[in-house]
């Protein structure tokens, strides 16, 4: 039988180390971790993201500032907001949600964004910082999953990792991470996309396979060796024929592929949950000085 990989346990369990942590924080050097959250316009699921990521604020012992702007607003508005955080003492990590209406550039904002404060990994310091093995804040998701196979699965070193998908938020950062020269990574990693003729190709010789093309049920049984690990990052709403009611599915075909596999995250509550503790610590060691020294 197929071990669950328990994203929403080890959240959980990450959220309960780091509020002790602020409270050292506090007790010993007076200093609060701030998060601000920028959301503009009225996209459902980043209106759930960003009240899931004020509450994990809340519960940790953060100060977290939620800015919610309506979808006309002009581009030189949001950048007066990270201006404003960037100068902000008591705010140690900027996250603007995305997408981004289509007036508003969304590199032009990552970019405006000190790399300092820069929580969700996007800056392109960070990004060519994490490609270098130099520290950084690595993208919330990516480590997250990263977290959750140096405790289900252990040593990835000479393993072979498959991502499919080449994202700049999930499928490129997690190829960089797991093929650095770390005790928690470097495994061979091969990146799959919309260019592979022959997905399954590639996809059986998986010991390690990352689905990360946001595309419902993609990954079936078909695409997997006996005894692979699936870490499945899809977030896919669908109707249910039968109750023609709306449900969340991830990239692969999770009934069918259970047989085949040692081990496999649940959608949802898999990844899911350690994107958000993940973007908790980055803020934590934001607010510590432990990554960016200014």
């Amino acid at each position: 039988m197929a071990m669950l990989i328990d994203g929403k346990a080890v959240a959980a369990e990450l959220r309960a180390q780091l509020r002790q942590k602020v409270q050292r924080l506090w007790q010993e050097r007076a200093i609060r971790p701030g998060l601000a959250l920028l959301l503009v316009g009225d996209n459902p699921a980043s209106q759930v993201y960003v009240r899931s990521k004020a509450k994990a604020c809340q519960e940790v012992g953060f100060l977290s500032i939620v800015e919610h702007l309506p979808a006309d607003t002009p581009q030189q508005v949001v950048f007066d907001y990270v201006a404003r955080w960037n100068e902000r003492e008591d705010i140690h990590g900027i996250l603007v949600q995305l997408p981004l209406p289509k007036q508003i550039e969304e590199q032009e904002v990552l970019l405006r964004i000190a790399p300092w404060k820069d929580v969700d990994g996007f800056h392109p310091e960070n990004v060519g910082r994490l490609v270098l093995g130099l520290p950084c804040f690595v993208p919330c998701t990516p480590a997250g999953i990263l977290e959750l196979l140096r405790r289900y699965v252990g040593p990835l070193s000479g393993k072979h990792v498959v991502v499919v998908g080449r994202s700049n938020i999930v499928g490129k950062p997690v190829a960089n991470l797991l093929m650095q020269k770390t005790p928690d990574a470097n495994a061979i990693v091969t990146v799959c996309h919309t260019g592979a003729h022959d997905l399954a190709q590639y996809t059986r010789q998986a010991d390690v396979l990352i689905a990360a093309m946001g595309v419902a049920g993609i990954v079936g049984p078909e695409h997997l060796k006996e005894g692979a690990v699936v870490i499945d990052v899809g977030i896919n709403r669908v109707v249910d024929p039968a109750s023609g009611k709306e449900r969340l599915v991830g990239d692969v075909r999770f009934e069918e592929v259970l047989p085949r596999v040692a081990a496999i995250t649940p959608v949802p509550g898999g990844v899911g949950p350690m994107t958000i503790a993940m973007l908790l610590w980055n803020t934590y060691r934001a607010a510590t000085g432990e990554v960016w020294r200014r």
